[in-house]
C-alpha cells in the first residue's frame, strides 16, 4: 500500500508540474481581438531579412513566421500570413485593420497607430558608401549636400527624418531596393539594416559599410491601436518566447547572424 500511495503521489506531482508549466488558454477577449475574422492574420515583412525571407518555393520563412505560427497555435486560430515588401506597407495594413498582428520596429511615429510589445530582437542600422567615398565615420554623413538613400516608411527613414539636420533623404519604395537606388541615382550613402547592406555589398561590389552603426532597432510585435487585451497577451507571450530560447533557436535555425535577443522586459 505504501508503494502504491507513493506512486500515486508521484503521478499527481507530475501532473501538477505539467499544469503549472503548460501555457494557459488565452482569455476570450484576446481571441476576439486577434481572431475577429476567424483566423489570425499576421503581416510578414520581406523588407527585413532578419525577420523573414522567401523559401525555395517563395513561401515565407523566418523568425516572424515562427512566432506567428506559435501564437496562432496557442490561440487555437488558423493562421494566414499576409506578406509585404516593406515595413511602411506593413504599418499601413495595420492602420487599415487588414491584419491583426505585425512585426515592426518600435518607433514613436508608429505608436500613434499601433500598440507594441517589448522588443524580442535587437538589430543595427548601418550606412553603406562607395569604396572611393571620402566618408569614413557615421558622424560625417550629416553634412550639406550628402544624399542618403533609405526605404520609404522604414524604421531608418523615420529615425533619420528626425535626426539628420543637413543631409537629404532620398526614399526608395522598399528597403531591399535601397542599394540599387543608391547606385542608379549616384547618391552618396545608403542606409538600412546592416545584414541587408552586407548582402548587397557582396552582390554589387565596389562598396563598403561604415564602421559601427547609426542606430539600434528594436523589433517588436504590434497590433492595431486599442486592442489592449491582445497587446497584453502578446507581451507575456513574447517574454516567454525570449526566456524559453525560442527566439534564439529560431534565429540559429534560419542562419541569421548579427541579431541579438532582446533582454527581458521588467514587470510593471
Amino acid at each position: 500500500m505504501t508503494r502504491i500511495r507513493f506512486l500515486l503521489l508521484a503521478v499527481a506531482a507530475t501532473l501538477l508540474t505539467a499544469c503549472a508549466t503548460a501555457p494557459s488558454a488565452p482569455p476570450a477577449a484576446v481571441v476576439s481581438e486577434l481572431g475577429g475574422t476567424g483566423k489570425l492574420r499576421a503581416a510578414i515583412n520581406f523588407g527585413n531579412p532578419i525577420l523573414a525571407t522567401r523559401g525555395p518555393g517563395g513561401e515565407p520563412r523566418g523568425l516572424s513566421v515562427d512566432l506567428a505560427t506559435e501564437a496562432a497555435r496557442r490561440l487555437g486560430l488558423p493562421l494566414e500570413l499576409v506578406t509585404f515588401n516593406s515595413a511602411g506597407m506593413t504599418v499601413e495594413a495595420v492602420k487599415a485593420r487588414k491584419v491583426d498582428l505585425a512585426f515592426v520596429a518600435i518607433d514613436p511615429v508608429r505608436a500613434a497607430d499601433l500598440d507594441s510589445t517589448a522588443p524580442y530582437v535587437i538589430i543595427e542600422g548601418a550606412y553603406l558608401v562607395r569604396n572611393a567615398s571620402p566618408l569614413q565615420r557615421n558622424e560625417e554623413v550629416d553634412r550639406p549636400g550628402t544624399r542618403v538613400a533609405v526605404g520609404r516608411g522604414s524604421a531608418y527613414d523615420l529615425y533619420l527624418t528626425r535626426e539628420l539636420k543637413q543631409a537629404t533623404l532620398v526614399r526608395t519604395p522598399t528597403s531591399p531596393e535601397v542599394v540599387d537606388g543608391f547606385l542608379a541615382q549616384n547618391l552618396d550613402v545608403a542606409a538600412g539594416v546592416k545584414q541587408q547592406l552586407e548582402m548587397d555589398a557582396k552582390r554589387v561590389g565596389g562598396v563598403r559599410l561604415l564602421p559601427g552603426r547609426f542606430m539600434v532597432i528594436e523589433q517588436a510585435m504590434g497590433v492595431p491601436k486599442g486592442r489592449t487585451a491582445a497587446q497584453a497577451w502578446l507581451s507575456s507571450f513574447i517574454e516567454e518566447m525570449k526566456a524559453s530560447g525560442f527566439v534564439a533557436e529560431s534565429l540559429k535555425r534560419h542562419g541569421v547572424e548579427g541579431a541579438v535577443v532582446a533582454p527581458p522586459q521588467a514587470a510593471r
